[in-house]
């Protein structure tokens, strides 16, 4: 036999003739299985550097991916610095401008217009020392308007619920002091409201102005809190307050609210209460009418504010305007407010309105509820 036929009859399947036909399936050329594509493993036969080689080139191969991945992070967190880097720049930049631009760049109202105008002055929202109605901001542009030759009467525009005793007393004093003083007519002009601490404010004015519709008066006192002396001792809360004085902590929540110490805030009350009304007769004089009731806190629509004496007539602003200078308009008096101050009360505000408090620093308001 034949090298030939010996090696066809080696290479035949198991079990299988020659005068089988082949299977194509089977049959053919040897295909060379696919390699891995890990290069540990190594081939039979590889001699024993070669095996080293390649587990040399595999953590070489780990170790770049491993150096690629520390590189990334390292320029994610670079560009991440960059950003914060630049806000803060942007921010330092904004309140350079700011300043730049409260310092050089003058109100409307240090310039006012040549012509005849009425100057006007807002009191919106709280009255409150940090709140845009607070007296100082209030007061300058009171005394920028009193300076201005060419306003034919100063206007405070009050759209206010009122708020804080303090702040209402020196902008009404200030007003008086105006009155005594200038030459222009002081006029109130209430919008949707003007009570208890902004009808306090209107009440030092020459006139004051309302519609039919707007919200007068509330002339009185209020303080409101809350007791938690049961709620902490349901919960297992132990209160500790230690003081110097047997009365410092009277208005502890925490603590019952006994006799004396109820009449004491009461009587607190009521003298801040007879000071808003003495200072209102003093404002209103003889237009007051006599009934007890306008001092009883209640608060009265524009036009029974009209028959109470609380107002002296019924127009809007742009009435006035025409009125006294001819034609519907009027400069603002008002201090700008700085755009990083009006940022932060905003959100003070925001923060009061969310937990349910009050943004005044005295327990005590000249506020309607």
């Amino acid at each position: 036999m034949s090298d030939d036929s010996r090696r066809d009859e080696t290479d035949a399947p198991l079990g299988a003739t020659s005068d089988q036909p082949q299977d194509r399936w089977t049959q053919g050329p040897e295909v060379a299985p696919r390699q891995h594509a890990s290069t540990t493993a190594g081939a039979a036969g590889d001699s024993a550097e070669t095996l080293r080689e390649r587990q040399r080139l595999a953590q070489i191969e780990m170790m770049d991916r491993w150096v690629g991945g520390v590189l990334t992070e390292q320029r994610r967190s670079r560009r991440w610095k960059l950003f914060f880097r630049l806000l803060l720049l942007l921010v330092v930049l904004l309140l350079v401008a700011s300043v730049v631009y409260n310092l050089y760049w003058s109100d409307p109202a240090d310039a006012p217009p040549a012509q005849r105008h009425l100057a006007v002055i807002e009191v919106n929202g709280v009255i409150a020392s940090d709140s845009p109605a607070n007296a100082e901001r209030i007061i300058k542009g009171l005394e920028r308007a009193s300076a201005s030759d060419s306003a034919a009467a100063i206007v405070l525009h009050i759209d206010s619920p009122g708020g804080s005793p303090v702040q209402s007393q020196r902008i009404y004093a200030e007003i008086m002091r105006l009155r005594e003083h200038s030459d222009k007519p002081i006029l109130a002009v209430i919008e949707d409201i003007g009570a208890s601490g902004a009808y306090y404010i209107a009440s030092a004015a020459d006139q004051i102005i309302a519609s039919r519709a707007s919200l007068v008066g509330s002339i009185g006192v209020i303080y409101a809190g809350f007791g938690f002396q049961d709620a902490i001792s349901q919960i297992g809360v132990e209160r500790r307050v230690m003081t110097a004085g047997e009365n410092k902590a009277f208005l502890d929540p925490f603590q019952p609210l006994d006799e004396d110490a109820a009449a004491f805030w009461q009587g607190v009350l009521t003298q801040t209460h007879q000071q808003f009304i003495d200072d209102v007769r003093a404002g209103r004089g003889d237009r007051l009418s006599t009934q007890s009731e306008i001092f009883s806190g209640l608060i009265w629509s524009g036009e029974q504010g009209l028959e109470l004496g609380l107002v002296d007539r019924l127009a809007s602003l742009e009435e006035i305007a025409r009125e006294e200078v001819g034609e519907a308009s009027w400069e603002d008096y008002t201090p700008r407010l700085d755009p990083f101050d009006r940022l932060t009360r905003r959100f003070t505000q925001m923060a009061a309105d969310a937990l349910g408090v009050s943004a005044s620093n005295s327990p005590l308001r000249y506020q309607a509820e």
